[in-house]
């Protein structure tokens, strides 16, 4: 059963291993991105951040989605972790995900600040406001024990 997909570009690291893991009770976290599995110094990374008792699973975008859409992970209480909103829309889409939490995006050139750690460009934005057209709830929440915001508040 998929916890919650989350779009935050340092993918596992503390919030995501102790808060979100530990608020889901996750048993699971997948990381869905096309480089990370060719990568091993990043796999390397990700692997000393999973917390203890909990499965790693790293895979590509597409590998995911047929993961998920297989069956073979609905025995798991599923974390996922992607780098991107265009990542996250892709998952939507492929799997039928209907919530989205924007947890942090790097500023990078052409991104505008919308909330404390998420920096989009325009066309990010067009793609969150599609995804809430279509029906997928989208919000802003760093760590669990802070408010949800609807992304479309902030847009």
């Amino acid at each position: 059963m998929i916890k919650l997909l989350r779009v935050d570009h340092r993918l596992l690291h503390g919030q995501v291993a102790v808060s979100w893991k530990g608020a889901l009770d996750a048993d699971c976290i997948l990381i869905a991105n096309d480089a990370v599995p060719t990568d091993a110094l990043r796999k390397s990374a990700l692997k000393v951040a999973k917390p203890a008792g909990t499965k790693l699973v790293i895979k590509t975008i597409a590998d995911s989605i047929e993961a998920i859409n297989s069956g073979v992970t609905d025995k798991y209480s599923l974390l996922i972790v992607v780098e991107s909103i265009a990542d996250a829309a892709k998952l939507c889409r492929g799997c039928k995900i209907s919530v989205v939490n924007l947890g942090g995006t790097k500023v990078r050139p052409g991104t505008r600040n919308i909330s404390k750690a998420m920096n989009i460009t325009e066309e990010e934005a067009g793609i969150l406001r599609e995804l809430v057209s279509e029906g997928v709830q989208v919000e802003i929440q760093m760590v669990p024990d802070d408010s949800p915001v609807d992304v479309m508040r902030v847009l």
